[in-house]
């Protein structure tokens, strides 16, 4: 790897010593990063003993887990690696759930561990924890600094990694005894971002050909566009060839839902229209996606019919789950540069298509005065409009978002996919108003989720981050109610949450303004309300327990196989 130099100050505040914990917070500053989020403990303290005397502003979470969570949502916005802060031992290992997240869902991060002193490594001591070992299924990259002059290219690397190809979260790993010590900084080693290889002429030429003689096309978008900041050129691509599109859960927003081109997500609760397009179309040209199982289904039957052109920054993708007839690997935008959409005689398909996306159009005149969250859901994103970003947690409401809600980019949809982590909503949407001030920000939570980082809401208190949270209670773990449901016989064990807390009042007791709707008449005026607030917010929101999540494709079937909901039940 390449690298520039530069000094960490200038000439005329050029310290003679620093420690490398005031080298860890100068790197910081020089490498642009302007927040952390963290928590101290014993073998992170020198850190925070010099993070005062530096530009860095550092957010005090509640637990380390929301610290992980608020920085990955930081570098889904950014692009940038978003940075967490924790001690060693428990410190460290809540980090984990975090640090995982961002990996299955390819977001940059550098997350920094206080370690014991050196000499103390492996002897059990106090709060030691092998958090290199423990973090290494799930990291891009591990460091260990044994030496405080080597603490500037450490975390320069650090982030070069993380940012780089097909983005991840980095470990630095910091013994106490290396935060102490003195020594002379040298200039900071900036690695240069790595050139990776172009795509083939001759994958090139083969997804060209695919292209050209394909009747039934379609592109199956993944949360790749976003990470490589394409999503601009694959709509321009999209409406220049006419191709229809479905997209993955972190495909979402690539194309707005009113797009003509676009059938909807794909997979398990996938819309009606992108299942069925994948089914029956002849070519698949896939764009940063992995074919994860919830979007492919039963993998043996998932587009039986079609060739695959798939287009991706790592090459271990291609051909991993599904053979692929032209795997171009590469960077996305450079790839796509290369190839001439020139497609063949496409209208019938489009019109088949499009017919199909109007006949399955989702229904929202659900019967009852109850609150009927799709329908709100829908309503609050159109009419915050472009500047609406949410953060979910992960069951029902999850994917009523992903059905429902208008995105106008991908970065405007922060949900955790690979790892399904609940919890992720409310510290994420902090990470993602830190990261983008003017935003509308909303958590939406179930009220399962909620509860395992409940404590964030004094984070929003300390800093008067005007986060919106649009907490939906079913007094139920809703989609594992759903499944029990469907194909448990019924058997609804450990689900109910009756005994839920009135979350109004816990949201007072932490100094967050808060209120309570049920009925479908105070909708309007809850989103309202919501919108217009000028500081943190939540809306208790009660929908009804039995409400279930359709689209639904039954495990071990098609994607063709969908479930639906009976209107004339």
């Amino acid at each position: 790897m390449n690298t520039m130099t530069q000094p960490l100050h200038s000439p005329q505040s050029q310290p003679a010593t620093r420690t490398g914990a005031q080298l860890v917070v100068d790197t910081l500053a020089a490498l642009g990063v302007d927040c952390v989020f963290g928590y101290p403990g014993g073998a992170i303290m020198p850190v925070y003993d010099a993070l005062p005397q530096g530009t860095t502003r550092h957010i005090l979470v509640r637990h380390e887990q929301a610290a992980a969570f608020a920085a990955d949502a930081y570098g889904r916005i950014t692009g940038r690696a978003g940075v967490c802060l924790a001690t060693s031992g428990p410190g460290a290992t809540n980090l984990i759930t975090g640090i995982a997240n961002a990996y299955l869902d390819s977001v940059p991060m550098v997350a920094i561990t206080g370690q014991v002193p050196q000499t103390l490594m492996g002897t059990d001591a106090f709060q030691e924890t092998d958090i290199f070992g423990m973090t290494m299924p799930i990291v891009k990259h591990s460091i260990i600094v044994r030496r405080p002059e080597d603490i500037p290219s450490a975390m320069a690397e650090a982030f070069a990694i993380a940012e780089g190809g097909r983005p991840g979260p980095v470990l630095v790993d910091l013994p106490k005894d290396v935060q102490q010590a003195v020594c002379e900084p040298g200039a900071l080693r900036r690695p240069e971002a790595d050139i990776l290889p172009a795509p083939t002429s001759e994958s090139i030429a083969e997804a060209e050909r695919l292209i050209a003689r394909a009747k039934k096309p379609l592109f199956y978008l993944g949360g790749g566009v976003a990470r490589a900041n394409a999503s601009e050129m694959v709509r321009r691509i999209v409406e220049e060839s006419g191709i229809p599109a479905v997209a993955t859960l972190q495909g979402l927003g690539v194309l707005p839902p009113e797009h003509p081109a676009m059938l909807g997500m794909l997979g398990m609760h996938g819309h009606r229209p992108a299942n069925m397009a994948v089914q029956e179309c002849d070519l698949l040209i896939v764009l940063g996606a992995r074919f994860d199982d919830r979007a492919t289904g039963k993998l043996a039957e998932f587009a039986p019919h079609a060739s695959v052109v798939h287009i991706d920054v790592d090459a271990a993708e291609l051909g991993k789950l599904r053979f692929a007839h032209a795997a171009v690997c590469g960077n996305l935008k450079s790839s796509l540069a290369t190839i001439d959409f020139e497609k063949g005689e496409i209208d019938a398909w489009t019109r088949s298509t499009a017919e199909t996306r109007e006949k399955h159009a989702p229904r929202y005149d659900a019967p009852g005065n109850g609150v009927y969250a799709p329908a709100m859901l829908k309503t609050l994103s159109e009419r915050v409009g472009d500047d609406f970003v949410v953060a979910c947690d992960v069951g029902q409401h999850q994917m009523w978002v992903a059905q429902h809600c208008r995105f106008s980019r991908p970065q405007a949809h922060l949900t955790s996919g690979g790892l399904g982590a609940m919890g992720f909503g409310l510290p994420a949407a902090i990470g993602a108003k830190l990261a983008e001030p003017d935003a509308h920000v909303f958590a939406v939570c179930g009220d399962g989720g909620f509860q395992m980082n409940i404590q964030e809401l004094a984070t929003l208190r300390r800093y008067q981050i005007p986060v919106k949270i649009l907490l939906l209670d079913n007094a139920m773990l809703g989609l594992v109610r759903q499944w029990q449901e469907l194909f448990f016989d019924g058997n609804y064990s450990e689900v109910d949450l009756s005994d839920n807390p009135d979350f109004v009042e816990v949201a007072n007791a932490f100094g967050i303004e808060a209120f309570g709707i049920e009925r479908r008449e105070e909708v309007d005026g809850a989103i309202d309300r919501l919108i217009n607030a000028r500081g943190p917010i939540l809306a208790h929101v009660r929908i009804d327990p039995e409400e279930n999540v359709w689209p639904l494709v039954p495990p071990g079937k098609s994607n063709a196989e969908m479930m639906e909901k009976r209107h004339d039940a």
